[in-house]
């Protein structure tokens, strides 16, 4: 393989790795590169539908796109993005943070670019925590934070996940939380945690912190979502067409909330559908117990 990184902070691309002969022992490679270098770039592949569905399956449980529609009837789990249908995500966020669970890998075949513009940016939210200062960190360690799908749809999912979130296996810690589905700190009251909101999710974003990537045909990316913040440029005319697979996470893991929750997070959700009602109080119950 020849490994090259694309910026100081994230992503590297990768040439002379085949992923149409995938077998455990490249998955164990590609699971490691991605771990390592949290977005990487598989250049001049040939990718099947069937192979880009093995790749996912191979890391993880497949999870199907609840808003885009699948390539075809025989793939449920390849979801087909082109730009003419509006989807574009010119948006920081995270794939599938407002899930109990959320997305641990987006695996992206770009199948079609345009001429030029479509880029996409990426944020190392390991950086963006470990360049907090130390009040701040120990502040946000000790707080939660409400997050929804209600950009895409009210009746979607609800969580609430620690506003750093620690990786089990390594101790890494990202600071989780994002401009497009992060709704409120959940242990301050609303005009506090829209302050410490702006000024997280406008940290993350710094250019020291993050990749911009020009696409080509043929590319394959794979990201880590726990610790990755992504966002598309729309700034181009023509076809963009992706194909893309994502692969289920595991619960999100912090520290235990130092504080209750703040009384309008419970009182305040009378507008929500019944579901989310019934899962913001338990949630909440939920952080309330660990602050105990």
């Amino acid at each position: 393989m020849d490994i090259r990184p694309v910026s100081g902070a994230l992503g590297v691309e990768v040439r002379g790795l085949n992923l149409s002969a995938l077998d455990e022992g490249m998955a164990r490679t590609v699971r490691d590169l991605v771990h390592e270098h949290l977005v990487v770039f598989f250049l001049d592949q040939e990718l099947s539908i069937d192979g880009h569905q093995r790749l996912g399956e191979s890391l993880g449980e497949i999870v199907a796109n609840a808003y885009i529609p699948s390539v075809d009837s025989q793939h449920p789990g390849v979801s087909l993005h082109r730009s003419e249908d509006g989807y574009v995500a010119n948006v920081w966020h995270s794939d599938g943070q407002p899930r109990p669970a959320p997305v641990k890998f987006t695996i992206f075949k770009m199948v079609t670019c345009p001429s030029r513009g479509g880029d996409t940016m990426w944020s190392n939210l390991v950086a963006a925590y470990e360049g907090l200062s130390p009040p701040l960190k120990e502040l946000c360690e000790g707080l939660s934070a409400l997050h929804d799908a209600h950009p895409h749809d009210p009746a979607d999912r609800t969580a609430i996940h620690p506003v750093v979130r620690i990786d089990r296996e390594s101790g890494r810690k990202a600071l989780y939380v994002n401009e497009h589905f992060t709704r409120r700190i959940v242990e301050m009251s609303g005009p506090e945690s829209d302050h410490l909101l702006a000024y997280l999710t406008s940290w993350v974003q710094q250019p020291a912190f993050t990749v911009r990537y020009r696409w080509t045909a043929g590319t394959i990316s794979m990201w880590d979502n726990r610790f990755t913040q992504h966002y598309v440029v729309n700034d181009f005319v023509g076809e963009r067409v992706i194909e893309r697979v994502t692969v289920m996470g595991d619960l999100v893991h912090g520290t235990k909330p130092r504080w209750r929750p703040w009384p309008e997070v419970v009182g305040g959700t009378s507008a929500m559908s019944r579901h989310d009602r019934q899962l913001v109080h338990h949630l909440t119950a939920r952080v309330a117990d660990a602050a105990e």
